[in-house]
């Protein structure tokens, strides 16, 4: 195994961009793959990406761009994933060559549709891809602000720490400060149930509940992910750290998250098809709220703000009625 090596990032949207910004503070050339030819066509031509962060500017000298999957892990090492969870299964099932051998990071914030099992989990069973080869990628850090080299701060796990510092480093810059973990599990399920809790806070913003509420949603929202992430996986770890707390705030906070801005859209009265359709972009969120609940049938864990979140998502329960209930039952 050839680690680092060459690197490749897959996916050809917003987090990919802002991961291929960073990868080239470091690496004298990328791999990239993007699932459309034409897209790739466009981005030679104006030097950016032409649907997303469009004011990253990229010398197309230091990128090999690629159409072909199968192509681009031939010819990389470590493969850098930066796909909507709901379509990494359908990327990979156009592979014919083994990606065991492979260092593989997943920038994917999300569980894998229908089998409800997070990106490491999948790539070992499906894959046969050896724990020590995963790493992931989470924390705090929108691609818009990444985009406009604001400091941020990933924390890069991986049960294999030489792994997970050498791959940080390839991460830090100037504006990049990551840390380490062991807790790949824990990080990841952490990164799943903010964006169901971010659509939770989106939702109360929608309704105009104010930014005290939000703080004891919030609150509660921590509590509950720390039951869930203690449940599944019982290690040792540190709710408050940044890949935990940090993300959770950023994303029921921050403007640029987009499934804040979907549950808003959802308090405000859209259809969920109707907030899928107007944002063009992907809310995450959305998929891991019913992987969660499908989960949650086998641990039983108290979820009340994902239940309701569900509920509301997948029941067509009114918005108005569960966030009332919640507050009253269940928020202190």
């Amino acid at each position: 195994m050839n680690f680092p090596g060459k690197i490749a990032i897959l996916g050809g949207g917003t987090w990919a961009t802002a991961l291929a910004k960073i990868m080239l503070n470091h690496e004298k050339h990328i791999n990239w793959y993007m699932r459309r030819p034409e897209q790739i066509e466009e981005f030679k031509k104006i030097g950016h990406n032409p649907s997303y962060l469009s004011n990253v500017e990229f010398n197309l000298n230091r990128i090999t761009f690629y159409s072909d999957i199968n192509q681009i892990v031939r010819e990389s090492d470590t493969l850098l994933l930066a796909v909507p969870s709901p379509f990494l299964k359908g990327h990979l099932e156009k592979l014919n060559v083994p990606i065991n051998d492979k260092c593989i990071i997943s920038a994917i914030k999300g569980i894998i549709p229908p089998e409800n099992l997070l990106v490491t989990d999948y790539l070992m069973r499906y894959y046969d891809v050896p724990v020590e080869n995963l790493a992931v990628v989470a924390g705090p850090c929108h691609a818009e602000e990444i985009a406009l080299e604001r400091l941020t701060y990933p924390t890069i796990g991986c049960e294999d720490i030489h792994k997970a510092q050498v791959i940080s480093q390839i991460f830090n810059n100037r504006f990049v400060r990551s840390s380490v973990s062991t807790d790949v599990t824990g990080i990841e399920l952490a990164a799943v149930l903010k964006n169901v809790y971010a659509i939770a806070s989106g939702i109360c913003h929608g309704l105009k509940y104010g930014d005290n509420f939000q703080a004891v949603l919030v609150s509660n929202a921590i509590n509950e992910m720390e039951r869930f992430v203690d449940i599944i996986s019982p290690v040792k770890r540190n709710i408050q750290d940044s890949a935990y707390l940090g993300d959770l705030l950023v994303t029921c906070y921050s403007s640029f998250s987009r499934n804040r801005t979907f549950g808003s859209m959802i308090g405000k009265g859209y259809s969920v098809k109707a907030a899928q359709i107007e944002m063009e972009m992907i809310a995450e969120g959305y998929y891991g709220t019913k992987c969660i609940m499908e989960m949650n049938q086998k641990y039983d864990v108290n979820t009340p703000i994902a239940d309701m979140v569900y509920r509301i998502l997948y029941e067509n329960s009114p918005a108005r009625e569960e966030v009332k209930a919640l507050r009253e039952q269940i928020l202190k």
